[in-house]
This record gives C-alpha cells, structure tokens and sequence, in this order.
C-alpha cells in the first residue's frame, strides 16, 4: 500500500512538473517573443480582447522593450506628390513598410512599437482624415499585433499646426478633437494591445519658454497642453467599442522629464483610471542631439563619464519617485543619441545605458530609430548586433522588477 501511494505520489508530481514546463513554453510562444532556442513565432492571442483586469502600469511592464518607426508615416510636407498616401510614408527616405520589417523588430526582442502618424496628408474637408492613410496605419498596426508587439499610434508633428493655438484656440481644438474622433472610431474594436497617444513634444514656445516669460505665461502654455490632453481623453472615452477602457498616454508639456512632476502639469481626469504619461529623453542635448557647436552649447561626440552616468540616474530616479510611485506609469517615448558625429559605441552605450536605467525602474523606453539608423528596413535586421544582444539582456537582469 506504501508503494502504491509512493508511485501515486511521484507521477503526479512528474505531471504537475510537466504541466508547468508546457504552459510555460505556450506562453512563450504567445508573446510572439523568441523563446529559448531563439526561435520567434508569430503572436496568435485576441487582437480585440480588453483585459478588464489589467491595471495601466502592468501594460506598460508588458511593453518591455519598445522601438518606433520614425520619420515614416508621420512625414509631412507640401513637395510631397498628393496622388498616392504610399508618397508620404517614403518622402523622408524609408522603403515602403513591410510584414517582414516588422517582423523584424519583434524577432530582435522589441515588445513594443511605437508609430507616429501625420493625420493631416491628404486631409480632406472638414477636418476629415484621408481614408487610405487610416486603412494604411490600420495595417501597419496588424503586422505589429501580430509580431507580437503592443503598439502606440499618436498625433505626431503634423506640420505644426498645433503651434496656432494661442491664437486661434477654438479652430485648433475643433480639429484636434475631429482627428482623434476619427482615429479612436475607426480602432475602437482593438483591444489592449493598441494605445493612443495624445500628441508629440507639444509646447508653445510663442507664449514661454525657460528662457523668458512670466510664471503667469508658464501656466497660460502650459495650461493649454492640460486642455489638449483632456479633451483627447473625454473625446476617446466616448468614441465607442473598447474605447472606453482603453489605455491612452498623456504628453507630459513638450516631453520634457522635469514637467513630469512640474506643479502646472495635470494630468487628465480619467473614469477609467488607465492613463500613463510619456516623456522624451536626450540628455544631455549636447551630446544626444547636437551634430557641431551651436549658440547655446558646443556638441560633444562621448558620453559615459561617472558625471554622465550620475545625471542619468538622477534623472530616472525623479521620474520613479515622482510619477512611478504615486500610481503614474510613465513610458519615456523617444531616447537615442543621434546625428553622425558619433561612434557606434557611443550611440550603443547610451542607448543601452539608458534602456538599463528606464527598464530597471518599471518604465517602457522605446528607441527613438528613423531610415538609415540601427535598423536595416531592408534586410530586416539590426546593423549592430552587440546592440540588440545587450538589449536582450535587460529584462533577464531585472526579473522582478
């Protein structure tokens, strides 16, 4: 009878064992991640599930990793040929988007991307969105679902037409409100794995900037951003379908890190209470942004010095204290050291630097990538392997983050 139990005993526990190995092995195939053997497969989830359980900052941990395809469907201008949308996603020097360029992104580790969107190419009458550009990015979006990835589509620059504001406020909201009317109705079905984004780098310099103005003009600037987020939320909230418990992303006023936490930034009121706030980090601008000297600041082609990497941690630290720990997830949409004055390990280890730091901290950085940079859209693969190999390395660091 001992021996029965015994037997009894182990082969339950060699099930249970084998049970735990089998379910984690099919949750790693529906992530669309690589699993063990490096081998990506193809997210098979619901494209269309809300998840009602599922709190802002747990998506924002699910995001990992996240990449942006840059200076592609948010391309503007008037040169452009308007006879086919096709002509503005290649105007500033990207192939035409593919499934395997996609792909390509997940199959390196990337759990999120992020697209910016011009909404305004080829607008029509009465502020009405061209239809083929929202059946374009709606295709876009697919692939990338499907890869695997949670995707963030958003109002991007859009030829600055938001920077009339101060001055013809009413006309300006009017057409706000009328993008994201349309965006948000014709994506209301999409479930959690799609957010909004409510704009990008918004300020209105015209009014204040830290150089010069009042406080009185500090609050007027920055308390047309707060209306502009408000009424991206209420207009998303009533759009339909899965809208109304969709997660949306806020602009913090011109992305800047330190606005996070800045007394005249509010962040929306929300009945759903799934908000996040984004930011943008190229810190120092000196490095990360300048090519050669300029007026206010002489370009520097290194970064990494303890100084460097203290700032950094600082920087991240106020993020995490002000924002993460009061119930604000925050996904810092834009990072990377551009322009070609710079080494590739350069670019690498403040990018890597900086992903540490976000990623360690229960934020999402999202490498700010546009043709030409770390991503090869033809061969669909990343030009620096050591990037992507550190890269993956990230998450196996902090597993309880």
């Amino acid at each position: 009878m001992l021996l029965f139990f015994y037997i009894k005993k182990t082969i339950i526990k060699h099930f249970t064992l084998l049970l735990l190995i089998l379910l984690t092995a099919c949750s790693k195939l529906q992530t669309g991640m690589p699993n063990e053997k490096n081998e990506w497969k193809p997210w098979d989830g619901d494209k269309f599930l809300m998840r009602d359980d599922l709190i802002t900052q747990q998506l924002i941990e699910e995001m990992e990793l996240g990449i942006n395809l840059g200076n592609t469907l948010e391309a503007c201008g008037d040169w452009i040929p308007r006879d086919n949308i096709l002509n503005y996603e290649k105007a500033w020097g990207s192939p035409e988007i593919t499934k395997e360029m996609i792909e390509g992104y997940a199959k390196a580790g990337f759990s999120s991307l992020r697209i910016p969107v011009a909404w305004s190419n080829m607008m029509q009458p009465e502020y009405v969105i061209y239809p083929a550009l929202l059946n374009r990015v709606e295709t876009i979006v697919n692939w990338a679902i499907d890869s695997g990835m949670v995707v963030i589509i958003n109002l991007h620059w859009d030829g600055g037409w938001w920077s009339s504001f101060p001055e013809a406020y009413d006309e300006c909201m009017l057409k706000f409100t009328a993008i994201w009317n349309q965006v948000s109705g014709h994506f209301k079905e999409y479930g959690d794995r799609l957010m909004y984004e409510s704009m990008n780098e918004v300020g209105f310099d015209s009014i204040w900037t830290p150089w010069r103005g009042t406080l009185a003009d500090k609050k007027k600037a920055f308390d047309i951003v707060n209306d502009m987020n408000q009424a991206f939320v209420n207009t998303i909230r009533v759009s339909g379908g899965n809208n109304a418990m969709r997660h949306l992303l806020i602009e913090v006023y011109n992305t800047g890190l330190e606005y996070a936490y800045d007394p005249f930034f509010k962040m929306p009121s929300d009945p759903a209470n799934r908000l996040a706030a984004t930011v943008h980090y190229y810190t120092p601008a000196v490095f990360a942004i300048l090519e050669e000297d300029a007026d206010w600041g002489k370009a520097r082609t290194t970064w990494g010095t303890d100084a460097d990497i203290k700032e950094l941690n600082n920087n991240m630290d106020l993020l995490k204290r002000n924002c993460v720990d009061k119930g604000i997830p925050i996904i810092i949409g834009e990072f990377a050291a551009c322009g070609n004055n710079k080494s590739q390990e350069m670019r690498r280890l403040y990018a890597v630097s900086v992903a540490e730091a976000v990623y360690s901290r229960r934020m999402c950085p999202m490498l700010w990538d546009t043709p030409g940079g770390e991503y090869d859209r033809e061969a669909h693969e990343f030009k620096d392997p050591e990037l992507i190999k550190a890269f993956k390395n990230i998450p196996a660091k902090y597993p309880h983050r």
